[in-house]
């Protein structure tokens, strides 16, 4: 089975966490373009969604849901996205499409975080997809020495203008063995917005497609 297949796979499983009526939280990536289109063809009908990205957002009002300001909603039972690459301890990363900053937002407001992925994302230790880091432009060059100094490589996304204005770093060659002590260390440089390690607030529930089935983490 594809790549494509399996992410299907892992969106379509997603659906059983989501009830009518409910505000559903949303997230960024061609995973979550495939849970979208499975919600689409639900049959559920949830009364409004919070989004981590103004793609999502676009996605989501094509097909009639309405998107509300995350600071207009009182709860948020659940939080569905996918990652660049997750372990077992449902450890993450993410970022790759630029979302990171607004994704963690939600997913600390969410009660659960329910995160798909294909198995080609499920790693035992993270950092073979290059850690982004969102910065604020003056920044850039400040903390791109930072991570130099912490054994990293980082790289400037110069394509890339977050949907907050910044910029990210994308940093090659780390194997991160501890995630929380480096996703704390990297949130203290002056000039970092956030950095894609999902480690202090990991996924609940990690569903992962396969060739043949969906495994429940």
């Amino acid at each position: 089975m594809s790549a494509i297949g399996k992410k299907q796979r892992a969106a379509e499983a997603a659906l059983r966490f989501v009830e009518n009526d409910m505000i559903l939280g949303v997230g960024t990536g061609s995973t979550v373009d495939c849970f979208i289109d499975a919600l689409a063809r639900s049959g559920i009908r949830i009364r409004a969604a919070v989004s981590s990205s103004n793609a999502s957002t676009a996605r989501l009002q094509a097909i009639g849901i309405r998107v509300l300001d995350l600071n207009n909603v009182e709860s948020l039972t659940l939080y569905i996205d996918g990652a660049d690459e997750a372990t077992r301890r449902r450890h993450l990363i993410k970022g790759g499409g630029g979302a990171l900053t607004r994704e963690k937002i939600i997913a600390e407001a969410a009660r659960e975080f329910v995160c798909i992925i294909d198995d080609g994302k499920l790693v035992d230790t993270l950092g073979r997809f290059a850690l982004p880091v969102e910065v604020i432009p003056m920044a850039r060059t400040l903390v791109t020495r930072r991570l130099a100094s912490l054994g990293g490589r980082p790289v400037w996304r110069r394509e890339c203008v977050t949907d907050n204005g910044n910029h990210i770093l994308d940093v090659h060659d780390l194997a991160i063995a501890e995630p929380p002590a480096l996703e704390s260390e990297i949130n203290q440089i002056p000039g970092v917005v956030t950095v894609g390690l999902f480690a202090h607030r990991p996924a609940d529930v990690l569903l992962v497609g396969s060739d043949t089935d969906v495994t429940e983490v």
